[in-house]
């Protein structure tokens, strides 16, 4: 009887203590920050339903340059790609600028912006066709036209493109950022944000590409050209990789 009651006893504190593993600490990891934490998805909804802003004519023109800028960049991808493939132009085209453009192209919904007609903002929301080469905006332009020639001659030029792209997206989200920030739109801000964040992990994913290619420098290889510098060491290296952001 005594065994029994001891056996009893046994499992009853066995039970209660997966009850309490399970129930108490099984949802340690599932927070609702810790969820939220790297949605992008769920950052750009916070953005685009958070309340409008009022927006300056300069930082309407910036969401609209940075719509063909970002198409830009899924253009200019892709399209080598079908001469070059080199994985990362695919893999960040795909994965990540589509993300880009709709994050933007929400914002110019949001407020009603056109993207057409670039700078005629007033104008009522339209959109560009993206996947063509062709945009509104000339030194958008000017720049896929020259990356493209650029990035088709080899897979190093390719790599070297995708180094190129990023940095120009940075310098002028950077800019735009502070725009934003000063007219205290965070709506904005916080888009921009997003696509930065993306633009730093793209570089050190063409970074690493022309380093695995036994360019030591990496982007550091890159020629100062347009007026840029494409070394950037200071960028934030998490996340390495082909990028979902």
């Amino acid at each position: 009887m005594k065994n029994n009651y001891l056996k009893s006893l046994i499992v009853l504190v066995s039970f209660f203590t997966i009850f309490i593993i399970v129930g108490c600490g099984g949802d340690s990891n599932n927070n609702g920050s810790g969820n939220r934490n790297g949605n992008s998805k769920a950052l750009v909804e916070d953005a685009i339903n958070a309340p409008m802003s009022t927006l300056s004519q300069a930082l309407k023109d910036s969401i609209t340059y940075m719509y063909s800028e970002e198409g830009l960049a899924y253009d200019v991808y892709t399209n080598i790609y079908k001469i070059q493939e080199v994985q990362q132009l695919q893999n960040i085209a795909q994965n990540s600028e589509i993300k880009h453009i709709d994050a933007v192209n929400e914002l110019a919904i949001k407020y009603d912006l056109n993207m057409t007609q670039y700078p005629d903002t007033e104008v009522s929301y339209s959109i560009d066709n993206i996947g063509d080469g062709t945009y509104p905006v000339d030194t958008v332009q000017y720049l896929y036209n020259l990356l493209y020639s650029k990035g088709t001659q080899s897979e190093k030029d390719a790599l070297e493109v995708g180094c190129m792209v990023e940095v120009v997206d940075i310098t002028d989200l950077d800019k735009y950022m502070e725009l934003a920030e000063s007219s205290n739109a965070s709506d904005v801000l916080d888009i921009f944000d997003f696509l930065r964040n993306g633009s730093y992990k793209h570089y050190w994913a063409f970074d690493q590409g022309l380093k695995d290619m036994g360019i030591a420098d990496g982007c550091c290889s890159v020629d100062d050209a347009l007026g840029y510098n494409f070394c950037h060491p200071e960028y934030p290296q998490t996340e390495q990789g082909g990028g979902h952001n």
